[in-house]
């Protein structure tokens, strides 16, 4: 099968799939007594993110059997860094959202080759909104196409950040005014989203990020007409040792340039790299940089 009918075919599959997860976290969402602990200090979980993690995992691999499975939610295989495709799932994208009753979260899936998006969904209930895209077939909100803006000046431009980052006395240069997402959705996804659909400009995160944070919104910002990478410019590759990125920076084309160069001095580590004596650490440079993980 060509690969575009075998993504097509996919994005099928994880529509169907994306749907039915959604409403699983819904009716979770709307009840009053899910279970709540911490899966590791400050990374909080319910019941409901295992849930939908379990659901889709049963979906996608019974309809893919031969497909890796990487999800927030699921041990790291090595069986999944050797597939040639590979499921990609975050069950409940912005859990601490979720936990508090708010609506920015979002169920994310996607399906990856050789380290590089090929298909994604992401669906957010509460919103009503429904993003999708596969490699060259363009992105959709609600089966409408959706183009990033074409802004090409930071001042005015209106971002998804931590305003701490921007006024951090460390920039020698300070930015420009700028329109802050108020409140700022906890998902990542969603954030990637509301940048493919020209409802925010850019997103900005000088901070680690998880490749189920990334991969499907990526893609969807791709496909309208952007472009997400770290902070540096460089081209995320999924599935590696370590299935994280060192930072994200999304915009159109003409914004991404003049940010990329505005922060390509901060120093923050390759997750897949040794961390070397002179750079800083993840957690210094959230430190100085005013940044704080996200779930």
């Amino acid at each position: 099968m060509p690969e575009s009918d075998l993504d097509r075919d996919d994005l099928k599959i994880l529509n169907a799939v994306a749907a039915e997860a959604a409403d699983l976290a819904l009716d979770y969402f709307e009840r009053s007594d899910v279970r709540v602990w911490d899966k590791s200090k400050g990374h909080p979980v319910t019941e409901a993110d295992l849930a939908v993690n379990t659901l889709i995992r049963d979906r996608l691999m019974a309809a893919r059997p031969d497909y890796g499975w990487l999800s927030e939610e699921t041990e790291l295989s090595n069986t999944t860094r050797t597939a040639k495709r590979v499921w990609i799932v975050d069950p409940i994208d912005g859990t601490r959202a979720f936990m508090r009753g708010q609506p920015y979260w979002c169920v994310g899936l996607g399906v990856l080759e050789a380290g590089h998006s090929r298909a994604a969904v992401v669906r957010a209930p509460v919103l009503k909104e429904t993003y999708a895209a596969r490699l060259g077939g363009g992105a959709f909100l609600n089966g409408e196409p959706i183009q990033v803006t074409d802004c090409a000046q930071e001042e005015g431009c209106r971002v998804i950040t931590n305003k701490g980052m921007l006024t951090h006395p460390a920039w020698t240069v300070p930015w420009p005014e700028m329109t802050l997402a108020d409140p700022k959705p906890n998902a990542t996804l969603l954030r990637l989203c509301w940048v493919a659909q020209g409802k925010f400009d850019a997103v900005i995160t000088l901070w680690r990020k998880s490749d189920w944070d990334l991969a499907p919104g990526a893609l969807i910002v791709q496909e309208a007409g952007g472009v997400a990478t770290t902070h540096l410019g460089e081209t995320f590759v999924y599935n590696r040792g370590e299935p994280a990125q060192r930072s994200l920076l999304a915009a159109g084309k003409p914004l991404h340039s003049l940010l990329s160069a505005r922060v390509k001095g901060v120093r923050l580590p390759d997750p897949n790299w040794t961390v070397r004596p002179y750079e800083k650490t993840q957690a210094t440079e959230r430190q100085s940089m005013g940044e704080t993980a996200d779930t």
